[in-house]
């Protein structure tokens, strides 16, 4: 099959091409980085070099594709992350309607029907296509971007909060990209790139006969038993999770300079999962759980940490 891949090499798309094209499919990998390409081909795959925001590009490189996985990366720079979801949505819509492509996986979340305004699958209803929808729980690579905080404080979440002079002093790692109005004793569905992969994969040779939700983890437990699992990889057993309330979070969002509309956002998918909504749908569609569990990706994890 001729499979075009979106998202670069990313955490999933890596992994995904790396098992397409062992299994011998003929996989295009776009990418805006021109840098990629060496990378790319080196995988055995072909490179499209381009941006999604360009519908003619996306137009030509579906050309003569059987299957196309699709996905939407985060921007932080964006003013308005509906309008931008919903761009790009229609970008791909748009190259999947006018190439006639008849498999369509789309990378969702496993919130994103419980955030208003920010759902764009039903851009992809109107398609003439087998098209399935992945919403996969909580990546483990999340992790990462905690790194720093749980190197200086012992605590996992977005902010350490401090009552100073009635205020609230907010401390970030470098990234700062962690939400924290999650977190503590809540039930989480944890998810490895790799077993998302792996479904993406087993999707993308499918042919539904209707639209398809597939929900997608590999490890659930409460936030604190995930922090003792990662604390105990690194030598801290003790680690906590902090989480913060929806008000703080939403101000230290907006204290770090992320534009408004998107720290509302962020703030309402952390709280759709500390409420519970997002795991109720889980358990509603029982989906089988992935193979990589967190223990497995706590011993990656406490390498990079202790060679930062």
């Amino acid at each position: 099959m001729k499979i075009i891949v979106t998202g670069s090499l990313g955490n999933i798309s890596r992994s995904l091409t790396e098992t397409l094209v062992g299994q011998g499919h003929d996989v295009t990998v776009v990418s805006s980085d021109p840098k990629k390409q060496g990378a790319i081909e080196a995988l055995d795959a072909k490179p499209a070099i381009g941006s999604i925001s360009d519908a003619a590009f996306l137009t030509a490189t579906f050309k003569g594709a059987d299957a196309v996985y699709t996905m939407i990366p985060l921007s932080f720079t964006e003013p308005d992350p509906g309008d931008y979801l919903r761009r790009m949505a229609q970008n791909y819509a748009q190259a999947l309607k006018a190439t006639k492509t008849k498999r369509v996986v789309l990378m969702s979340g496993w919130a994103a029907d419980l955030i208003k305004g920010e759902n764009v699958e039903n851009v992809f209803d109107g398609l003439d296509a087998a098209t399935t929808i992945m919403r996969p729980g909580s990546f483990y690579t999340n992790f990462y971007q905690s790194m720093d905080l749980i190197k200086g404080k012992g605590l996992i979440g977005k902010f350490l909060t401090l009552r100073y002079s009635g205020l609230w002093a907010l401390l970030t790692g470098k990234t700062g990209l962690l939400m924290g109005n999650y977190g503590g004793e809540d039930r989480i569905v944890f998810v490895s790139p790799k077993d998302i992969a792996d479904a993406v994969a087993e999707e993308l040779l499918l042919h539904p006969e209707k639209t398809t939700i597939r929900y997608v983890g590999s490890e659930e437990m409460t936030c604190n038993e995930a922090a003792r699992i990662i604390g105990a990889a690194v030598g801290k057993p003790w680690l906590k999770w902090v989480l913060l309330p929806d008000k703080e979070m939403l101000q230290g969002l907006k204290m770090a300079r992320i534009p408004e509309k998107l720290a509302e956002t962020l703030v309402e998918m952390q709280a759709a999962m500390h409420g519970g909504k997002a795991l109720e749908n889980f358990h509603r569609n029982k989906p089988k759980m992935g193979k990589v569990k967190l223990a497995d990706f706590a011993k990656e994890f406490a390498v990079v940490y202790h060679q930062k």
